[in-house]
């Protein structure tokens, strides 16, 4: 992690016995984490630097670091009406809000909100980028349950026959009066209209203390 590449000798500074380190060594070229150089030395791969970045070389013990996630919030308004999803998963099984999902690797954000949006509902639309919203959710306790970075998007022009079930959820076209008198309604749900309602980009920070995680 911290040579551009190295050779066996040099690899093995716990003096593990040599054939006990080259199993190991084996084994993370089997995994397709290091590669042997023409040279004879070895080096990460691609998806070997990949995991070496998200190392916690800080701590005695090294493990992989814990990120925030990163993903999308959807927003789809039709008049007076927001399309709300009830999710039928764990963690929070049951609760309402927004359509969520993660970003994929080479991706782009309105390309992850539409993949989102047609897989989870059958719909498409013209989206724009509203808001970043960070949101930290804490138990009762203290203990932080779940942390993540929404790229906030609004969908207008709504087009398509809606998938009223999907694997995982529901979806329903609500007014706001009737989203917040659904019982089970996920925290942020009201800041997200706020937000998708501004003619100007914003970033906004909010911590939680929830239930139903």
């Amino acid at each position: 992690m911290f040579v551009h590449d190295a050779r066996f000798s040099d690899l093995n500074v716990s003096k593990m016995p040599n054939d006990r380190f080259t199993f190991h060594l084996k084994r993370l070229v089997e995994l397709g984490l290091i590669e042997k150089t023409l040279e004879g030395t070895y080096r990460l791969t691609i998806p070997g630097k990949d995991y070496a970045g998200r190392l916690d070389t800080d701590s005695k013990v090294v493990v992989l670091e814990a990120q925030a996630k990163i993903g999308v919030l959807v927003v789809a308004t039709q008049g007076e009406k927001y399309l709300v999803q009830q999710r039928l998963k764990q963690p929070y099984y049951g609760y309402h809000g927004f359509i969520t999902g993660k970003i994929k690797r080479g991706e782009t954000v309105l390309e992850a909100a539409a993949r989102e949006l047609e897989e989870e509902t059958g719909l498409g639309g013209d989206l724009r980028l509203s808001a970043v919203k960070h949101k930290m959710d804490y138990s009762a306790s203290g203990e932080l349950l779940d942390d993540k970075y929404f790229f906030t998007v609004r969908v207008d022009n709504v087009f398509g026959g809606l998938h009223s079930e999907f694997p995982g959820g529901k979806n329903s076209w609500m007014t706001k009066e009737e989203i917040f008198k659904l019982p089970t309604l996920f925290d942020g749900v009201e800041e997200s209209l706020k937000l998708i309602s501004n003619s100007e980009f914003a970033f906004v920070e909010t911590k939680y203390t929830v239930e139903g995680f």
